[in-house]
């Protein structure tokens, strides 16, 4: 994951921290997911006949598991095992972790890893499944453990939206990197929001000087690509668009391109930026816009686009619908 996407996660998940501290079990799913990257896929099993099959064969793996040098095995049935030795700080429920770590299936099929991105991951330790959080609070900084988490204490008989399945035990290496009290947490979202912030804006004054870049009044930077011949879409109309969004670091986080197909959406339901930008376009053109924060997502960002940032979007209106 890329730096500025951590930053969005971290600071999404503070602000959950910030508003509650109660939440259903789905909420908690939802909010790890946000701090943690995309997952594969993986297929559950199809009948109710396959399904039993599937949760014995997990219980049996955790039955033979259990049995193994060195793994320990508490009162709610999480299994563990010590690979590395830590002597740091423990965190308590409240507190906020740094991790880096691997999650499969018993059958060794992987669906997420903050290895493969390159960065570890930073999640409050209350609010992850109960397997996590509990591991977490018996490990030390510089601890590595492989854990074993029953279903009951992961996602249970539902599954994870097409990423888990129903009654799959998960198996973790994980480290701790690091831990903070929800204040520091906040003080380091904090400092990175600035630090992030003075970036996009020189990112802006520096692309003003581009050439072929254009500066509207409220700092929309635009520049033509091609310019169409058809009629101009209004404030309120329905357009058709082909898009693709990035960051300014080159992060793509949206692209009708990719998905196959243009989208449709009436122009006062969007950010300002994309507002103002469509309506000095005709159909058939092409412009790349550079849309500063306060006309994007601001000062909060949204699940995928940090605070303050600057984004980019290569935009072609297809048609003027309304």
């Amino acid at each position: 994951m890329q730096k500025a996407l951590k930053f969005a996660a971290i600071a999404a998940i503070l602000g959950v921290a910030a508003c509650s501290n109660d939440s259903s079990e789905n909420e908690k799913t939802e909010d790890a997911k946000d701090g943690a990257p995309q997952t594969q896929d993986q297929k559950a099993p199809d009948t109710m006949t396959e399904q039993a099959e599937f949760k014995a064969a997990n219980l049996a793996y955790l039955e033979e598991n259990k049995k193994k040098d060195g793994v320990e095995v508490t009162a709610s049935g999480l299994q563990y095992r010590e690979i590395e030795s830590g002597d740091g700080k423990s965190p308590t429920a409240e507190d906020f972790v740094t991790v880096h770590y691997a999650g499969r299936l018993i059958d060794g099929t992987e669906f997420d890893s903050s290895y493969k991105r390159g960065e570890p991951a930073t999640f409050p330790a209350g609010r992850l499944i109960k397997g996590w959080t509990e591991a977490l609070q018996m490990m030390q900084v510089g601890d590595k453990w492989e854990l074993a988490i029953p279903a009951d204490i992961a996602y249970g008989p539902d599954g994870a939206g097409g990423v888990i399945p129903g009654d799959a035990t998960l198996v973790f290496d994980v480290e701790l990197l690091g831990v903070m009290t929800l204040e520091e947490a906040q003080a380091e979202a904090q400092k990175q929001a600035e630090a992030f912030k003075i970036q996009q804006l020189a990112f802006l004054e520096q692309n003003a000087k581009q050439d072929g870049v254009e500066e509207t009044e409220s700092g929309l930077q635009y520049r033509v690509v091609e310019e169409g011949e058809g009629q101009s879409p209004e404030a309120t109309s329905m357009v058709t668009v082909h898009y693709a969004g990035k960051l300014t670091d080159g992060t793509e986080f949206d692209s009708s391109y990719k998905r196959g197909e243009p989208a449709k959406f009436p122009l006062d339901g969007v950010i300002k930026g994309w507002t103002e930008g469509l309506q000095m376009m005709k159909e058939g053109a092409k412009y790349e816009l550079f849309i500063p924060y306060h006309l994007a997502y601001g000062e909060r960002g949204s699940r995928s686009i940090p605070p303050y940032a600057t984004l980019v979007f290569t935009v072609e209106l297809v048609s003027v619908d309304s």
